[in-house]
């Protein structure tokens, strides 16, 4: 875009990513014109969302404040921090927010208030307030709108952008159209469509009388549909599991109360019977209780920037598997066994004398695989009891391999692996196996930059990092926090919750009428209900969404999926949009790039890894990750591009 011309932008999408691409624009406005004072220079800001501006859909501050954050307070922000980009206007980091306003909370509600008053910067924010910190922010940055700027905001449905001449037009619900210069997608998360076996568990539903709830946001679904004293099937264990748990108990007027070394729950009669099952057959784990994202005694010694450099001085594209997980893998095994070392009074021998030898096995002599794998394990085996011997795959599926003869021997394992597992998040830095984990977790940041943008090869992208290092990971480094198994281990020594088993297989009985699930490692005959729930997030493909916004960008040729190819040499449509870097603009039908219309956010999952979480506050002390805040700098490459900076 000139200098020299007005300008018009929509920006589809108002929640944190939307709210950031509008304050990069101010910001980088600001700068520009008090640089070159150019008269007469507008810029025209249209804001497109049917949810309200800043919190958009799901962070909307009404919610239920049952529903938590995945992160910590002193984690989140939408106002970059890196000191090369144009300074912010006003704003700051969700932490910076909690503190100043626990001081004043002059405009918010009385349980905004009170959640606040007992909030530290290590404790999980309710989804609720962080809403109120995107609102809040947004308050700000209107307040200090830069001269030149007109900004209307439109709290309806984008449902199409069109190409007129060297324009776009951009459709609402309404019936009205938008003329822009240029368009930003940052649309986050979209309702897709089901999948085959989904649409006819809704059908039988239809059919049978039964209650099918589908995949969705958690606080869109209207949950006193589940009725009391009756099973509930629920598929999926992950994050959204414990937002149903919630509001199926808490939010019925349980209550969890403190029981010597252990929660108990005390049903208040409201509550369904929970029967929950997913391929592992138990939850994510939870997160280690820190002071800080990535703990302080995991620094990573083989997955580094100078190992990465590496691969690119010697023309080499790295694969996954072959290249940066046997990298990442030494960093796991180092901190597990010297985070055992330093806690554990017996159990291994010799201890310096195990980790010099570990050291050196583990140390990459040469850019190949090699055979290092049996070297550490013959070394380990050697020092190490065969008890405290870390089994990363026994990490992320515990009940692999086991048999049940009964749901309650399911249910009593479940409740000891719940245990274990808040009992290690308890103990911190001071636990091995979330020590472990938190060298995966540290990893994850440095491999996204690593992958992105091609940094590896198709092949690997599909198979090897989306096929199954992705489930893994989450598993174990995407948790809830810790009180969530402490919770969960609760309901089920109450009876509210029992399990159904690994691998499960879910159907529909037509002569009995109701959903029935069982598992092949549990040996009861199935359960059944007449109420099944998908705890699932709307899957984040864009070919399957159902959006009619996306559905029009593909029939006029303006956008597409991302293709890649496969080991075997096969075309595969990938989760994300095409686009072409940087700054991310969409690639349409014909391979061409649509000029003026960029990407931000969620769809760029086909040339970035872990689009979900959207930026982090740089850290008082330890390591700033580069991706980080990565999506503040996408969205300070639009704004600077759009303005011509």
């Amino acid at each position: 875009m000139g200098k020299s011309q007005s300008i018009r932008v929509a920006l589809i999408g108002a929640g944190p990513r939307g709210t950031s691409a509008l304050e990069r624009l101010l910001a980088n406005w600001a700068s520009l014109t008090s640089k070159d004072g150019t008269p007469g220079r507008r810029l025209r800001l249209d804001v497109i969302d049917p949810y309200p501006a800043g919190s958009g859909h799901v962070w909307q501050p009404n919610q239920s404040r049952l529903y938590l954050m995945n992160t910590q307070s002193f984690y989140p922000t939408v106002i970059p921090e890196e000191p090369e980009l144009a300074p912010a206007l006003a704003g700051g980091t969700f932490e910076a927010w909690r503190q100043s306003r626990r001081v004043d909370g002059t405009g918010l509600t009385a349980d905004e208030r009170a959640e606040l008053a007992s909030l530290e910067a290590h404790h999980f924010p309710s989804r609720a307030l962080y809403g109120r910190y995107l609102r809040s922010t947004l308050e700000a940055l209107l307040a200090m709108l830069p001269d030149g700027v007109d900004l209307a905001f439109h709290q309806a449905s984008a449902v199409s952008v069109r190409r007129t001449e060297e324009r776009f037009d951009v459709g609402l619900a309404t019936g009205s159209s938008i003329p822009a210069d240029a368009v930003v997608l940052s649309l986050g998360h979209l309702e897709s469509t089901l999948n085959a076996e989904q649409r006819s568990f809704g059908q039988a539903a239809d059919r049978l009388g039964l209650r099918y709830f589908p995949p969705a946001a958690p606080a869109d679904v209207d949950w006193s549909q589940v009725p009391a004293n009756e099973p509930v099937l629920v598929r999926g264990m992950g994050l959204n599991f414990f937002d149903v748990m919630g509001q199926l108990t808490e939010g019925r007027g349980g209550k969890f109360v403190e029981s010597g070394s252990a929660l108990e729950y005390l049903p208040s009669g409201a509550e369904p019977l929970i029967l929950a099952a997913s391929r592992r057959g138990t939850p994510y784990r939870t997160k280690a209780e820190l002071d800080r994202y990535y703990p302080r005694n995991v620094k990573l010694r083989y997955l580094t920037d100078a190992a990465l450099q590496r691969f690119s001085a010697a023309g080499i594209q790295p694969g996954f598997d072959h290249d940066l997980w046997p990298l990442l893998h030494r960093d796991v095994l180092w901190a597990y066994y010297s985070t055992l070392v330093s806690s554990e009074s017996g159990g291994v021998n010799k201890q310096q004398e195990f980790l010099r030898s570990l050291d050196v096995a583990l140390r990459p002599h040469s850019h190949r695989a090699g055979h290092w794998e049996a070297r550490v394990a013959d070394i380990v085996h050697k020092y190490v009891s065969a008890d405290l011997i870390l089994d990363l795959s026994g990490l992320a599926a515990p009940l692999a391999g086991r048999s049940f003869p009964s749901r309650t021997e399911l249910d009593a394992a479940i409740v000891d692996y719940l245990d274990d597992d808040a009992r290690r998040s308890a103990l911190g830095e001071s636990d091995p196996v979330k020590m472990a984990i938190g060298a995966l977790h540290a990893g994850r940041a440095v491999l996204k930059d690593a992958v992105a943008d091609g940094g590896i090869t198709d092949e690997s992208w599909v198979g090897e990092l989306r096929g199954w290092f992705e489930s893994f990971i989450e598993g174990l480094a995407s948790g809830p926090p810790a009180i969530r198994a402490q919770q969960l281990a609760a309901l089920a020594r109450a009876g509210i919750v029992s399990f159904i088993g690994p691998d499960p297989k879910f159907s529909v009985d037509h002569r009995a009428g109701r959903f029935t699930a069982a598992s092949p490692w549990v040996h009861d005959g199935p359960v059944s209900a007449r109420t099944m729930v998908e705890a699932l997030a709307p899957a984040n493909r864009v070919a399957a969404s159902d959006s009619e916004l996306v559905r029009q960008l593909f029939a006029d040729g303006l956008a597409r999926p991302k293709l890649m190819m496969t080991a075997e040499g096969t075309p595969v449509q990938t989760s994300g949009l095409d686009v072409e870097p940087h700054p991310y603009q969409a690639v349409g039908a014909n391979g061409a790039v649509t000029a003026g219309l960029y990407v931000l956010g969620l769809q760029l999952s086909s040339t970035q890894w872990g689009t979900a979480i959207a930026a982090e506050a740089f850290p008082p002390e330890g390591p700033a990750y580069t991706s980080a805040q990565r999506t503040l700098r996408d969205a300070d490459e639009i704004a600077r591009h759009i303005l011509g900076a």
